[in-house]
């Protein structure tokens, strides 16, 4: 029995050792790496084409270790009073690492998860395994189109984190798309959004100015190097038809381990600087980084 049992540890052991091993597969996005974090003994990066999408801890869904899905997570905290559940929809889908977080920290949530790439989500799926009882459902299609088919007031949130290529798709920065966001969340819903741009910032002032033509309430929430424009980097767009918690959101950005700054009221609207309202005629993709962004 001893011997039995001794086989039996070592073959597990093996097992956790080839888990810790990095896992690449081609999908439709190009090939999706994910890398064992040597630091957490059951947490993953995944990578496309070498730039970093999403980080996961298995063992800690609470547990956000990108910048801007640290900032996601404050929107999420504050959307709702502590354990209340949430219906979500997330226009992008990762390593579901946010979908996690939702379902950890606030149980009998409902949410839905839209992602394009289907062998990416059997890829996370298999390697990186939901909690059979979180109620999320994956479905593989195209942000937009999904979207469609929600029905109207159904999202206490709406999260758009959709990237091809590095690159948001320019179907998905106009006001026609914002439309069918708002259509989807009941009032007082929020929406926010994972940006990407770098200097001139031309991109992110757009975008603001597209929010702000379906949204009377905006903030927004970036590295202070990402503002003064001297860097390529993420920024976290919240609007809703109800006014924000500024303050609260404001206070945890500047308490994250890369301190961000908020701006919302006259100052964003002072940034955005006249910016045209985006539409579905003249969109077009979010800038891609500049190489060496993401070393």
């Amino acid at each position: 029995m001893a011997r039995r049992g001794a086989a039996r540890g070592a073959n597990d052991r093996k097992r956790s050792e080839r888990r810790q091993e990095s896992v690449s597969a081609t999908v439709d996005g190009g090939v999706a790496e994910l890398v064992p974090d040597r630091e957490r003994p059951h947490a993953w990066t995944l990578l496309l084409d070498g730039a970093p999408q999403s980080h996961v801890d298995l063992d800690d869904p609470s547990y956000l270790s990108f910048e801007y899905q640290r900032r996601l997570g404050h929107v999420i905290d504050l959307a709702a009073p502590p354990g209340r559940p949430l219906q979500v929809v997330h226009l992008g889908g990762g390593a579901l690492t946010l979908a996690r977080y939702i379902a950890a920290g606030r149980p009998r949530s409902t949410q839905q998860v839209v992602e394009i790439d289907a062998p990416l989500v059997q890829l996370v799926r298999r390697e990186l395994p939901l909690d059979p009882q979180a109620r999320i459902r994956v479905r593989s299609a195209d942000a937009r189109a999904g979207l469609g088919k929600v029905q109207d007031g159904w999202a206490d949130l709406v999260i758009a984190d959709v990237f091809s290529g590095a690159r948001t798709p320019a179907h998905l920065t106009s006001a026609e798309f914002l439309a069918e966001v708002r259509r989807v969340l009941r009032p007082g819903g929020q929406y926010a959004a994972n940006l990407a741009d770098g200097p001139p910032l031309a991109h992110l002032r757009g975008q603001i100015a597209t929010a702000a033509s379906l949204f009377p309430e905006l903030a927004l929430a970036a590295d202070p190097t990402v503002w003064r424009g001297r860097r390529f980097g993420n920024a976290i767009l919240v609007a809703s038809d109800l006014p924000i918690a500024v303050a609260e959101l404001t206070r945890r950005v500047a308490s994250d381990p890369h301190p961000g700054r908020v701006e919302h009221g006259r100052a964003l609207a002072d940034f955005t600087g006249g910016a045209a309202v985006v539409t579905d005629a003249d969109a077009t993709p979010s800038p891609a980084p500049p190489p060496g962004a993401f070393d």
